[in-house]
Parts: structure tokens; sequence; C-alpha cells
């Protein structure tokens, strides 16, 4: 980074021939010589991010009707189309790092997005829950692509409290899918049947791809690059894994994914079938995940004054002690409905503050492998997190008394990686 950098946020001109690190941009933007502002570049960020979100979230009110259309027998089993998903959005991760660290990003980006697109024709030409769930994984491989390397274009632009603002911000407009994707698919179904969910995905799928090949420039410049090889790869992944606050932070994002994936697999479960909400499900869905991106705009405001340490650690507080009263709560007898929402809306509102600052943080040390450090956080924490998900999911016995538990038990989990990361001490600033 240059000397001045910490004076700037918008992305220079990223010429893939330079060989000095991109500069963080000013923090009134303007336009740059390749034509990618400041805020079209948040943007296109959030959009390649938020397109995971869509794959699952939009999904969520048609869980009934794929499970009645393809002979799902038993409920909880709904929540495989998720999870495959997630199995193959989380395992592929682990790839696209080295491969971008050593091709650049843009090549490798626009491979998984037409991988996206391709594997939404499958689903939705799926006639069995088999195929299905065949075409949901390949989905989610193609999709890591836009994970990995998003995050790898911003740490290539940006590093320290600037990357935790950028990330904020860029979760910020990420968050609006979540908001609205239910609503669209309950749309979708109220006018259509649930394969045109999938016709959604591909239009998604292919707009991102002419975006992406029309406007983002290269921005890992070719004397950046590292040689693919196996010893360089395992030294990578050895190095993210060794390097403590890294490891102790990608676990305690796994744990709080955990939590997360468990709020949305027996989400439409607990709403539906608990609370017997029926089509306004997406609404209520909406409000609370209005929370998180609220939060995510606060944090965006916050981190640069208060540090990521100390507003994240608070609210991985807030979020093992509110999944804690709602497990007590739902011990007790039922939860009101109006409790249950603003609860929930209180967690989600925590993830506001954990997300971003913690992967920022995990990759802050490693800038020099950021493309595979990218791959194993990511690899670790959705991998991981969804397998915590939908262990909690399978528990799910018509109250919310899972939902409970997986909050205060991974909210403890990830408390216990930070004080690993942090050498037994919270709070404490390192000046991010």
């Amino acid at each position: 980074m240059r000397a001045d950098a910490s004076h700037t946020d918008r992305p220079r001109d990223l010429d893939p021939s330079a060989d000095a690190d991109p500069a963080i941009p000013p923090k009134h933007p303007a336009q740059s010589s390749t034509g990618m502002h400041f805020y079209e570049f948040v943007a296109m960020i959030a959009s390649l991010m938020a397109l995971n979100a869509l794959a699952m979230d939009v999904m969520l009110p048609a869980l009934p009707d794929i499970g009645n259309a393809l002979q799902i027998a038993h409920e909880n089993d709904r929540q495989q189309v998720l999870v495959a998903y997630l199995l193959g959005f989380g395992g592929a991760q682990l790839f696209y790092g080295p491969i971008s660290d050593a091709y650049g990003r843009k090549a490798i980006l626009l491979g998984g997005l037409a991988l996206y697109a391709l594997a939404s024709v499958g689903s939705l030409m799926s006639e069995t829950l088999d195929q299905l769930l065949i075409a949901r994984v390949i989905q989610g491989i193609g999709c890591a692509a836009t994970r990995v390397i998003a995050t790898s274009v911003v740490r290539d632009c940006f590093s320290g409290r600037q990357m935790g603002r950028v990330m904020s911000l860029v979760m910020m407009v990420f968050m609006v899918v979540p908001i609205i994707a239910p609503s669209i698919g309950q749309a979708i179904l109220l006018a259509a049947g649930w394969r045109w969910i999938f016709t959604l995905l591909l239009g998604a799928g292919i707009l991102l791809f002419a975006w992406c090949l029309i406007r983002l420039p290269e921005t890992l410049p070719r004397a950046r690059r590292q040689k693919l090889d196996f010893d360089a790869i395992s030294k990578a992944y050895l190095t993210t894994l060794l390097t403590r606050d890294s490891f102790g932070y990608m676990i305690a994002l796994t744990f709080v994914f955990g939590g997360l994936f468990s709020f949305i697999t027996m989400s439409q479960q607990i709403f539906v079938d608990v609370y017997d909400l029926g089509v306004w499900f997406p609404i209520v869905f909406a409000a609370i995940a209005l929370a998180m991106s609220g939060a995510s705009f606060a944090n965006s405001k916050l981190v640069e004054a208060i540090g990521m340490r100390r507003l994240s650690h608070v609210a991985v507080i807030v979020f093992t002690v509110f999944g804690a009263v709602i497990l007590g709560l739902a011990l007790l007898g039922d939860i009101n409905f109006w409790l249950f929402v603003g609860l929930s809306g209180v967690l989600m509102a925590s993830f506001g503050f954990i997300g971003a600052n913690f992967n920022a943080m995990a990759m802050e040390p490693l800038g020099a492998i950021a493309g595979t450090a990218s791959s194993v956080i990511g690899f670790v924490s959705t991998l991981g997190g969804a397998m915590l998900g939908y262990a909690m999911g399978q528990l799910f016995n018509g109250t919310v008394q899972p939902l409970g538990l997986a909050f205060a038990v991974y909210g403890l989990g990830a408390l216990a990686a930070i004080l690993y990361a942090e050498s037994g001490k919270l709070f404490r600033s390192h000046n991010e």
C-alpha cells in the first residue's frame, strides 16, 4: 500500500500490468480511468456476494412445494435443498483462491458465474430430489468463485479498518437480498411454479457475468501472482491455519455461521409451522433481515472510530446471551410470537457487527496470499457453518428450542475461538 493509503477510499485505476499495490481511494469518490466508480465497485462486490444469499433465501417459501413435487417424505429433509448448495459453495472455495492467485481474479470469476448459470438450468429441469441436489451442489461450486474472488478483490485494494469499512458497506448492500428474496420467491409461487425460481437465478447469473465481463478490471497484477505449485499452495494453506489470529477468527466465524444457517434452515418451519404465518412468512423474515442490514450500515460508520474488535466482541456476547434467552424461554413454554421476532431481530443485528469484521480480521495478516487465504477461510467457515446449521436443523421438533440452543452453544464456541485468537483478552485495540 502507498504511504498515503489511509487517506483514501476509492479503488485507483487497476491496470493488469501495474506492479504496485492498488491504493485506497479518496473519501470523495471520483471516476477512475477504468470507469470503475467507488460506489459501483461496492455495488458489484455486494452483488457478487448477494448471489449466494439469493440462491439460499429465495428458496425458503418454495420448500413445501418442492417437497410435494419431488415426494420428499420427511419435512426436515427439505433442508437438504439448502444444505446441498452450501456443501458445494463451501467445499469449492478451497480451490478458487490458489487458482485466482496464480491466474488472476477476473477469468476465474467469469468461469464460476457461467457454471452457476448452467447449474440453474439443471435445477429447473430436475425431476427427482437426487437430480436437484446434484444441480444445487454444482450451483454452489460455481457461486463459490464469487465469494472467494469478491473478498480477494477487496483485499487487493484495501487493508485494515478501511477494508472493514468497505466490507461493511458491501454487507449493507448485500443484505438487501435476504430482506427481499423470500418475498420474491413467494411472489413467484403465487404467479407460477417453483421452477421459475431457478429461472430467476439463471437470469441473475447471466446479468452478473455480463457486468463483470464489461466493467471489472483485473485487480491482481502479473507481478504479484503466485506460482501454481503444490508446495506453494500447501505453504499458503498452512500459513493461514498457523496464523493465530486468522485461525481464531476463522473458527469464530464458523460458529457464528452455524447459528445463522440454523436460523435459515429452520425459519420456514418455525414461522409457517409453529407460528402459522403462511404467506406472511417472507414479510417477517424481511423485517428480521432488515435488522442485520441496519447493523451492517452502523458498523460501516463506527468501525474506523471504535475498531473491529470492540464492536464484534460485544456483538458475539449479545449473540450468545440472547440465544440463551430464547432457549430458556422455550424450555419454560411457548414463546410469544412478537417476543420471538424481537429477540431474533437482536440476534441478526449482532451478526451485522460480526461477519464483515471477523472476515477482515482473519484476512488482515494474509495480504500476500489473499486469494488462498480467502479460500481457506471461506471453506472452513461456510462448510463448517453449514454442517453445524444442518445438525441443529435436524433437531427441529416443532418448537424454537433447537434454534435457541444453536445460538447459545455456537456463540460460546465463537467466544472461545476469539479468546484463542486474542491470547485470552477481549476488546483490546490492535489499531486495525
